[in-house]
């Protein structure tokens, strides 16, 4: 893998914290989305869309390029395809989830007769946007249109419920407070459009997420933004 899970946690964290502080916000494009795609990303290959950190690493490397799709392959799933990367293309670095059990775990819960204990881990690779890409089925290539609004609500409900952070409704400002680990914004009529409530929300889970991998940063001036 080359670097361990430590400097993999720090790389990941220090993306999410440059692109708060730059104000490069994925849920919030100050320019035209017209030529950008919208949705989550989705592997081109399988159809699955990637989840947790890698959809914002995704995001912030599509609306810098101005990527039209929302599809994302590997250097041999492109091959395998009948298509290769073009030339002096540069990937994009997302990570894996996995456990696995070591090979003494194994024989010490087998003499102790209980269940092996799993070890997470996280794994690097590279991504390709399909348009870095040439000779891939023209099924590939094309831009779908976005969702409307209404079907992406509930979506964006279960997504912050799945995030099990505390959300505070009332008040008159928006904000993540790391102590006692809670997250305010105002009522959702407070909104001039209801779109920017879940962006709000979802750019004080992004606050929240940096704590919870990096609790050091508690009062870090870099998350006062």
């Amino acid at each position: 893998m080359g670097k361990g899970n430590g400097s993999l946690y720090d790389d990941v964290t220090q993306h999410i914290i440059a692109q708060l502080g730059e104000g490069r916000l994925p849920w919030v494009q100050p320019w035209d989305t017209s030529l950008t795609a919208t949705g989550l990303p989705r592997n081109a290959a399988t159809g699955r869309c990637y989840s947790g950190i890698n959809i914002l690493i995704l995001w912030d490397r599509l609306f810098e390029r101005g990527y039209g799709a929302q599809r994302w392959i590997t250097y041999r799933q492109a091959q395998a395809l009948g298509g290769n990367v073009r030339k002096g293309e540069a990937g994009t670095t997302v990570c894996y989830a996995d456990r696995f059990t070591p090979k003494d775990e194994q024989q010490k819960a087998r003499d102790e007769q209980r269940e092996a204990r799993q070890v997470a881990f996280l794994k690097r690779f590279t991504l390709f946007n399909v348009e870095q890409c040439e000779g891939l089925p023209e099924k590939l290539m094309t831009v779908t249109e976005a969702r409307p609004f209404e079907e992406l609500v509930p979506q964006a409900h279960r997504l912050i419920r799945a995030c099990g952070a505390d959300i505070r409704v009332g008040g008159e400002s928006a904000f993540y407070a790391s102590s006692p680990d809670y997250i305010r914004v105002p009522d959702q009529a407070a909104f001039h459009e209801p779109i920017n409530w879940y962006r709000t929300i979802l750019h004080e889970l992004g606050h929240n997420a940096v704590i919870r991998i990096m609790p050091h940063l508690i009062g870090s001036a870099r998350l006062a933004v």
